[in-house]
């Protein structure tokens, strides 16, 4: 990765975030690099929203190449919680077919110890890199419960568990003596980082046994700089060559290609969350005509407004570094 005459960083290749994420040293955690959670695409037929296989298909076809290092399906991005478990085990076969030699995480949440079990054990028949999996929601266990939970669904697996840390949204804090015990078991291998906390994330780093991949967008570059592993942002749906770009520069020791990369992007991370996610994202991939701009109750399609101002950062991203390496698919 080089930086232009204009000074301006160039953000890499598809093949060359590829060799970035190949030349990982024996011992190197295997969920690393810019993981994709990808949107679930839904057609509007009268009062139905069937999900749209064929868009889902050429999302998977879009991104393939464009330097990410995986998918994560059925996660909060997928909207997950509006898809049954028929839904979403017909959207894991197309993505699964489709995504030829990227692993793929599948999102398995609930808070029915017996339900979701059962989950995982059709979730046993794919072939899945990872399960990713956060705390039972609304109930607000122990800490000791919290550990049960989690080693039982381990115990369960068959493909390693990416721990999914992110109290906002399940009531639950994963204290950081519950997330290094965690990490002893044999069988999960990553987190999710959404905890909010600079001193966990720090500590899980040094500590080393877990992948510590950054949730929110906005803590990218200070994850990967403290030696994070990578990331599951919605972002990435964005020009994902420049965030796979970001992360090797940063492998590299190339800070300053890495923060270029970072503050030319933040003002389209700051736009897709402006409104509930997936809504600005979605509305930018209709833009794309990857797929139609459709939610299911109760999330809500993005604003003009904040539509068009997505449109408007990510031509000021593309003027500065360019969308063809990106858009290669």
């Amino acid at each position: 990765m080089q930086v232009a005459q204009s000074h301006t960083p160039s953000p890499a290749s598809s093949d060359a975030s590829a060799a970035c994420l190949s030349a990982a040293s024996p011992g190197t955690p295997a969920f690393r690099g810019i993981w994709l959670p990808l949107v679930t695409p839904f057609l509007r037929k009268g009062a139905d929203t069937p999900v749209d296989h064929a868009a889902l298909r050429r999302l998977v076809a879009h991104y393939r190449h464009s330097g990410i290092a995986g998918f994560v399906i059925c996660g909060t991005t997928g909207e997950a919680a509006a898809l049954d478990e028929a839904e979403q085990l017909a959207v894991f076969d197309t993505v699964l077919t489709e995504a030829g030699d990227l692993p793929v995480i599948a999102g398995l949440s609930g808070n029915h110890l017996g339900h979701t079990l059962s989950r995982m054990d059709a979730f046993n028949a794919l072939p899945l890199a990872g399960v990713l999996t956060p705390a039972p929601y609304y109930i607000r266990p122990s800490q000791a419960g919290l550990v049960g939970w989690f080693q039982t669904l381990a115990d369960r697996s068959r493909a390693p568990l990416v721990l999914y840390d992110i109290p906002y949204r399940t009531g639950a804090t994963l204290t950081l003596d519950t997330l290094l015990t965690l990490a002893g078991h044999g069988n999960i291998s990553a987190i999710k980082d959404c905890g909010g906390n600079a001193h966990t994330t720090q500590a899980l780093i040094a500590d080393g046994r877990l992948s510590v991949l950054a949730g929110e967008d906005h803590q990218l570059l200070s994850t990967l700089t403290m030696g994070g592993h990578g990331a599951i942002i919605a972002s990435s749906h964005c020009r994902p060559a420049h965030f796979a770009a970001l992360y090797c520069a940063v492998q590299a020791q190339q800070l300053d290609v890495a923060r270029a990369l970072f503050h030319a992007l933040m003002p389209v991370v700051k736009l897709l969350f402006a409104e509930a996610n997936p809504g600005p994202v979605k509305a930018w991939l209709a833009r794309e005509g990857l797929l139609t701009d459709v939610l299911r109750a109760p999330m809500t399609s993005a604003s003009p407004t904040v539509a068009q101002q997505l449109v408007d950062a990510i031509a000021a991203v593309d003027a500065g570094f360019g969308a063809k390496a990106v858009n290669a698919a």
